[in-house]
């Protein structure tokens, strides 16, 4: 039987985590399930709750000293996992697990090796975010993200709705020898980049999305993530994968 290796970089999430972790062990798939949990030192007891599962069958639970950025912490689930397929899963509420069979469904028929949840797709519009913390700055946020999915697009020759999007998930094979250099959501767009740039043209699903705001522990940091990210994208155009 074929294993999905479940990667959830998780930091000061007390509030959301073992409610989505729930969420993941409860879905039903056609194949063994792998969760593996890299734990960023957490200053509000989330490390306690994730303690909780070290010797539950399935688990992998990864501790760093230290938060080194969302990215930095996928890259070392990434390392750690065993599955034939990879998932990426926040530790929080936005994203729903039960789009798991549709997001696994169309590589475990072969007709694609790398599948992205578009949550564009999913709710058909391009302002997925909400603005329960501010309307201007969630409008600026909606609009700076799309244009950046424009300019992907552009610079790889692509139609990708949603290359931001969390759910990115892939055959390990993808990534064989890739050393991933992005520590924060860049690393999006660099898994993104340097998969196309080795021939594998994702395949976009629509998912389910409920956004969250600022003050529900989002952890966008604008003056740094609008320009890593341009970097990142422009980057991995000129740098051979």
């Amino acid at each position: 039987m074929k294993k999905l290796s479940i990667v959830m970089p998780v930091y000061n999430e007390k509030k959301y985590f073992e409610k989505i972790l729930q969420r993941v062990m409860k879905v039903n798939l056609p194949v063994e399930k792998e969760i593996v949990i890299v734990e960023s030192n957490s200053t509000d007891g989330t490390r306690q709750l994730v303690k909780k599962y070290e010797k539950k069958k399935g688990f992998k639970i990864i501790y760093e000293d230290k938060p080194r950025g969302k990215g930095s912490a996928v890259k070392r689930g990434f390392k750690a996992a065993t599955g034939d397929i990879i998932l990426v899963q926040d530790a929080d509420l936005e994203y729903n697990p039960q789009d798991y069979p549709k997001l696994i469904e169309p590589i475990l028929k072969n007709k694609t090796k790398f599948v992205l949840g578009s949550r564009k797709m999913g709710q058909k519009t391009w302002k997925i975010r909400n603005s329960k913390t501010s309307v201007v700055k969630v409008a600026f946020i909606n609009i700076i993200a799309n244009l950046a999915d424009t300019f992907f697009n552009i610079l790889y020759g692509v139609h990708l709705t949603d290359s931001q999007t969390m759910y990115k998930v892939f055959r390990r094979e993808c990534i064989k020898g890739i050393d991933f250099k992005s520590n924060h959501f860049n690393l999006d767009f660099e898994i993104c980049a340097r998969l196309i740039r080795r021939g594998y043209i994702p395949l976009e699903v629509p998912i389910r999305y409920k956004s969250r705001s600022f003050s529900e522990g989002k952890k966008i940091k604008l003056s740094r993530d609008i320009f890593i990210n341009l970097y990142t994208i422009i980057k991995y155009r000129i740098v051979k994968s």
